[in-house]
């Protein structure tokens, strides 16, 4: 799809998609105007987003503000409870030893979420529900926050049982207009990862929908927010919301949220980017029909979804035009090591949610369509 590309090193992400350096220089090899980082890697942070500006480039996403504002969990929270945005109720600063953890934990009440305030893609988490649980998870998780992050900040804050996981998808411009694409839910997760997701929420009634994106924009206005982002919250039986994080990206399931709104979130990023009023009111957005994402990993279930390695020695893609499939492999590629297990993304787009539920689009979908490995 690109019409010119730049080798910046080998396979391995520590040398090549997360130096700064040789991104940077091949800004100015080619020129470059803008850049989008995607959703992964550098999409969140704040250095190489300075950089790329002070080249004389736009990066396509957040001020740098924004995104070390949300970055830290901790900080994030102390920001969202003077925005008026619900929270999770919890210690609200960092949690140093153990004498502080249980005091923490016993004032909250268990259950408790132990959580390293840098994480992200359900690291640095544990659920404890006695003193003996949350001493163990408070290492477990510092440990593990360090290895993942180098940063072992820890927080606690209250677990909500039975929880849903759905975000507000927004759209801020530099002059200060803003708008929400409605919601995602995201709760169908393996190890705290989202597996699957839908939009609209089939949970989220329209005055719920309203509230949760009011206190999106809220939170957004607080820090600046210049672009795309998602805020995601956990709500309980009673559809009580809570704020959990803000991702100052673009989301892995974004397509969905295009798929029913009709908005390329993409394309508005770029005219966020270049100075461009955003093109949409509250108003302008709907809900158009019911979409799916269902990730496609390649791991082995009889090993506990470990990642699989090796060749991808057939594909095929499901086709229709209910059927989006983004994907960076082809039959032959080779299922490396070095990224993600992610391999695509399969998206479908009804009229109904029981048209495009993934039980009933399986009869839809031929044999050879399955994917091998």
């Amino acid at each position: 799809m690109a019409d010119e590309k730049v080798c910046i090193g080998p396979p391995a992400s520590a040398d090549s998609y997360l130096r700064q350096d040789r991104i940077l220089e091949v800004i100015k090899q080619t020129g470059a105007e803008a850049v989008h980082p995607g959703y992964g890697f550098l999409s969140e942070n704040s250095d190489f987003s300075k950089a790329v500006e002070e080249l004389g480039a736009k990066f396509i996403g957040p001020k740098e503000y924004a995104i070390d504002s949300m970055g830290d969990k901790i900080h994030s929270k102390k920001i969202a409870l003077d925005a008026k945005v619900n929270t999770i109720p919890g210690f609200v600063g960092e949690v140093h030893d153990d004498t502080e953890l249980l005091k923490a934990c016993n004032e909250i009440g268990y259950p408790v979420m132990i959580k390293a305030s840098a994480g992200g893609g359900g690291k640095g988490m544990r659920i404890a529900w006695n003193d003996e649980e949350a001493r163990k998870g408070f290492q477990l998780s510092k440990r593990e926050a360090a290895a993942s992050f180098g940063d072992d900040t820890i927080f606690v804050e209250k677990f909500i049982e039975n929880p849903r996981h759905i975000e507000i998808q927004i759209l801020v411009d530099s002059f200060g207009n803003g708008t929400y694409l409605n919601e995602r839910e995201c709760s169908v997760q393996r190890r705290n990862q989202k597996v699957m997701e839908e939009a609209p929420s089939s949970f989220v009634d329209p005055a719920t929908r309203a509230a949760m994106g009011k206190q999106a924009l809220q939170l957004a206005a607080a820090v600046g927010y210049q672009s795309a982002g998602t805020v995601e919250f956990l709500m309980d039986k009673n559809k009580d919301f809570y704020f959990l994080e803000m991702n100052t990206r673009l989301q892995v399931e974004h397509p969905i949220t295009e798929m029913t709104t009709k908005v390329d979130i993409v394309e508005e990023m770029i005219n966020i980017a270049a100075g461009r009023k955003l093109r949409y009111k509250q108003s302008d957005i709907g809900i158009h029909g019911w979409a799916f994402e269902s990730r496609v990993y390649a791991e082995d279930p009889y090993r506990e979804f470990l990642p699989s390695i090796g060749l991808l020695t057939k594909y095929r893609e499901p086709t229709g035009s209910h059927v989006r499939v983004d994907t960076g492999v082809t039959e032959g590629s080779e299922i490396s090591m070095f990224y993600d297990p992610m391999i695509s993304k399969l998206c479908t787009h009804g009229d109904t949610r029981a048209q495009v539920s993934p039980g009933l689009l399986r009869q839809d979908i031929e044999p050879e369509t399955l994917i091998f490995i």
